[in-house]
């Protein structure tokens, strides 16, 4: 198991990163703003840089350290790598399971359980913890839809049916996702999902909580020696880290959906933080992404069970063990891959 260590999250614009002996250098105009030792670092994210100096992406290339570049909106640019780690047997399976469309159907579809098993669930615990708040019967109505959508992903075998049950699973989550929303209803709704741009303050929440798990999911399947970029549901397309898709699908809901739901109901992020550009676009200032950002790393530091190992482990290790897992099933050691249920 990886250790989880610290992710430096750069979101002040116009900063250059620079080494200096063995430490990151944050700067400004010339300016030191953060001096950080590499060795207390897995990973670096930057959004809206002005650059990167050749010598520090060679140093966490070198050591393995993920430096990910994001446009000041969080859409994912580039990542500088190391060495790819693990069996190269391990990732000739990959590669052959996922040329296959059956065998990618059969991974898939676990994926695509634990994505609404753990959807379903949000939903039946918004019903039970804010009764009197929420509609339940629209609630129960989607869960019951979503528990039908169970059943036909279990029995499916085509990878298109396959995304045709995750979409009406997915279509009927997201119809009522705006009532889990229970405060600042004026600044914070949800009637659908947008994307590049987001097109309302939540689908912007969302979009940039969607980013900081697609890394970190990308960089836990790199870690185990998985390709990140071969994927079975999502297909191969240059730049897109399709198997981080593919497995972040099990964590959107319990991880990045309630996180945001929590941030609006707590008052921790306001309408102030967001501006509207002249396309409809929707941008979160540097306030409130760092709020976001302090947010995320403490929700990675909670401790949970993890449900199939029954070991205790931060949320941030979730994605390191679900990768592990897969790399399991592809080695020949599991029967099955055991997507993430959340209970």
């Amino acid at each position: 198991m990886k250790k989880l260590l610290n992710t430096l999250y750069v979101t002040t614009p116009e900063t250059y990163l620079a080494l200096d002996g063995e430490n990151v250098l944050v700067q400004k105009q010339g300016d030191e703003l953060l001096r950080i030792p590499l060795h207390n670092l897995e990973g670096i994210v930057t959004f809206g840089y002005t650059g990167a100096s050749p010598a520090l992406m060679g140093a966490c290339a070198k050591r393995n350290i993920s430096l990910c570049f994001m446009s000041i909106h969080g859409r994912f640019l580039a990542r500088v790598v190391g060495e790819t780690q693990g069996n190269v047997l391990l990732r000739k399976q990959q590669y052959r399971l996922s040329d296959d469309t059956t065998a990618s159907c059969a991974i898939a579809k676990h994926m695509i359980l634990g994505k609404l098993y753990n959807a379903r669930w949000v939903l039946e615990r918004a019903t039970r913890d804010h009764a009197l708040r929420v509609d339940n019967e629209k609630l129960q109505r989607a869960s019951q839809t979503i528990k039908l959508c169970l059943a036909e992903v279990e029995a499916c075998t085509d990878l298109e049916q396959l995304r045709g049950f995750e979409g009406k699973g997915a279509d009927s989550y997201f119809r009522v996702l705006d009532e889990l929303i229970l405060q600042q209803k004026n600044d914070f709704y949800f009637v659908q999902r947008t994307r590049r741009p987001p097109l309302d303050n939540f689908n912007a929440l969302l979009s940039f909580l969607y980013t900081l798990l697609a890394n970190d999911t990308a960089a836990a399947l790199s870690t185990v020696g998985l390709d990140p970029y071969v994927g079975f549901l999502h297909r191969d397309r240059p730049g897109r880290v399709s198997l981080a898709l593919d497995i972040m699908e099990e964590f959107r809901p319990v991880l990045a959906d309630r996180l945001a739901i929590s941030m609006v109901n707590r008052k921790e992020i306001t309408q102030a933080g967001f501006t509207r550009r002249e396309n409809g676009a929707v941008i979160m200032d540097d306030d409130t992404r760092k709020a976001v950002l302090n947010a995320w790393q403490s929700r990675k530091r909670e401790m949970m069970t993890h449900p199939f190992l029954r070991e205790k482990m931060q949320w941030g290790l979730v994605p390191y063990a679900q990768a592990l897992l897969l790399a399991r099933y592809i080695r020949g050691d599991l029967d099955a891959y055991p997507p993430f249920f959340w209970k």
